[in-house]
């Protein structure tokens, strides 16, 4: 991978104030660390970032950085992470991974397809499974892409990471027998009308409101039972009315019989 030239500046802003500012001064944040050295707050200008990255095929880019006014003015990095606005796209943030000459690498890299493959032209269709691929090696021998020929993959085969011969002093990494791309047939009249009626005959709601009825139903007939207990017991006369309804029968009967006598 050629490396490509880019100037930073050490950044003294911080926090989301001091962020804000250089956003608005067209400067990207940013931050550069590596195994010896400690992070380095920098700034980057937004025209010159976008021309170092503007022939790339991947943001994973190989820069020369030169940091005006430090001690350390040059050093090689790889662009290891670019952080976008989800709407406008605008860069917010870039880390700089910091290596040596003969330090090997990890990045990740897009897959490219060379040729037509054979399976097409009999009706087969060619499908990327795999668009990116993890390759390890020193930075001046890192790849942009890989680059996978498909002339002679016919219908029905496939090409896996163990089959993709990688550039000179550079591994593919991954399992050997998953599939990066193939040339799968193409759906036949039956199996598309088998996989329409499976869809239409699937039902698309849950059936819950009989459940929800049954529960309404259940309800109601706990409240009416309570009701009828309740009325139940407001006929029943208490311990204490009763004993009192039994003296008054009992006193009644007394006063008549002296009466009598007095008569007498």
């Amino acid at each position: 991978m050629k490396s490509v030239p880019l100037t930073v500046f050490p950044r003294s802003l911080a926090k989301r104030t001091g962020v804000k500012k250089l956003r608005v001064a067209n400067r990207i944040p940013a931050v550069a660390y590596g195994r010896q050295n400690p992070p380095q707050r920098l700034e980057v200008p937004v025209l010159a970032f976008e021309k170092a990255i503007h022939d790339a095929v991947s943001e994973f880019v190989l820069v020369d950085l030169t940091v005006e006014g430090d001690a350390r003015p040059k050093r090689l990095a790889l662009v290891q992470e670019v952080q976008h606005h989800a709407l406008s796209g605008q860069v917010l943030h870039v880390d700089f991974h910091e290596v040596a000459e003969n330090e090997k690498v990890t990045i990740t890299v897009p897959v490219e397809t060379v040729g037509e493959a054979i399976g097409t032209k009999n009706g087969g269709i060619l499908e990327h499974v795999l668009f990116k691929l993890h390759v390890r090696g020193l930075p001046k021998d890192l790849p942009e892409s890989i680059k996978v020929d498909v002339t002679n993959l016919e219908l029905g085969k496939s090409i896996h990471i163990g089959e993709i011969v990688p550039p000179a002093n550079v591994e593919v990494l991954g399992l050997k027998k998953v599939v990066v791309i193939s040339v799968a047939a193409p759906i036949t009249e039956a199996e598309e009308a088998a996989l329409t009626a499976a869809v239409e005959g699937a039902p698309t709601e849950p059936e819950v409101l009989t459940e929800k009825k049954e529960e309404g139903e259940e309800g109601a007939a706990s409240e009416k039972g309570g009701e009828k207990k309740t009325a139940e017991k407001a006929g029943e006369k208490k311990p204490a009315e009763k004993g009192a309804a039994d003296k008054g029968g009992e006193k009644k009967p007394e006063k008549k019989e002296k009466k009598a006598e007095k008569k007498k």
